[in-house]
């Protein structure tokens, strides 16, 4: 019973979010801090960014375990993402606004096995945590990631090849954005 109440409630969340936040016009724009589900620890950060009204995700930082490689790339990827390393890869790509807090119509990759989902994104209320949600076909049959927001200083910690690759288009946040920190 508890495991159909958690599907429920993960697929409704995030209308539950765009519900409250649309007259906020809050902004995917930014750094964010993907955790691990088991462990809790950050997996990595991703940098949305916005170009002609569409959103895309690039991956920005790894938090690599003892052993990983750090130079891996994205083998099993089709396309113009192939063979390229995954620090850097855009991850998410094509979102475009639904709502002032909804994006949608772009797709996902998992660069562990080259697989493309479509994909929807919700920045919460307070513009914290940003509900990335994966799926096939209808979102009812997906999974969602929450990233936290993380504050702009942290550009400063990214490898300047990749902040100088991510960092122009984030001067295209409004000064009134309330979730520019």
């Amino acid at each position: 019973m508890r495991p159909i109440l958690a599907m429920a409630l993960a697929a409704f969340l995030p209308l539950a979010f765009a519900g409250n936040a649309t007259a906020a016009g809050l902004s995917p724009i930014g750094l964010w801090q993907a955790v691990d589900r088991d462990t809790h620890q950050p997996t990595g950060w991703f940098a949305i960014t916005e170009q002609d009204g569409v959103y895309n995700g690039t991956l920005v930082k790894m938090f690599l375990q003892p052993g990983q490689d750090p130079g891996v790339v994205c083998d099993k990827c089709r396309g113009d993402r192939h063979d390229k390393p995954w620090l850097g890869l855009q991850i998410i790509r094509g979102m475009k606004p639904d709502g002032d807090a909804k994006y949608d119509g772009g797709t996902i990759l998992d660069p562990r096995d080259g697989d493309v989902y479509d994909a929807m994104m919700t920045v919460s209320p307070d513009g914290q945590t940003l509900v990335v949600r994966g799926f096939i076909g209808i979102s009812f049959l997906g999974r969602n990631e929450y990233w936290s927001r993380l504050p702009d200083s942290d550009y400063n910690q990214l490898d300047p090849s990749i902040r100088s690759m991510v960092e122009p288009s984030m001067n295209t946040r409004s000064a009134a954005d309330p979730t520019t920190r």
